[in-house]
C-alpha cells in the first residue's frame, strides 16, 4: 500500500488528548487519526443511505396519509350534514 502524509494543525491541549488516548489503547497517533476519518468517512455514508431509505418509506407513507386524510374529511361532511339535519328537524336551525 503507497502512504501518503497528511497533516492538520491542532492545540495542544488536543494534542496532548490525542497522544493520551493513543498510548491508553496501545496504538500509534497515526493509527488513531486513520482510524477516526475512516469511521467519520464511513459513517457519513450510512448516514446518506439512512436517509434515502427514509425518502423512499416516506414517498410511499404520503398516498396512504392523503387518502386517509380525504376519508376524515368526506366522514366529517357527512356528519356535518347529519348534524344540520337534525338540527333543522328540531327547529333549532333554519
Amino acid at each position: 500500500m503507497q502512504t501518503e502524509r497528511v497533516t492538520f494543525l491542532t492545540s495542544a491541549e488536543h494534542k496532548a488528548a490525542l497522544d493520551a488516548f493513543a498510548a491508553r489503547s496501545g496504538q500509534s497517533v497515526g493509527n488513531v487519526v486513520r482510524e477516526a476519518t475512516s469511521r467519520y468517512i464511513h459513517q457519513g455514508e450510512e448516514d446518506e443511505a439512512q436517509l434515502v431509505a427514509l425518502v423512499e418509506q416516506v414517498n410511499k407513507a404520503i398516498p396512504r396519509m392523503e387518502a386517509s386524510l380525504d376519508e376524515m374529511s368526506r366522514k366529517m361532511r357527512e356528519t356535518h350534514a347529519e348534524v344540520d339535519a337534525m338540527l333543522r328537524a328540531m327547529g333549532a336551525r333554519q
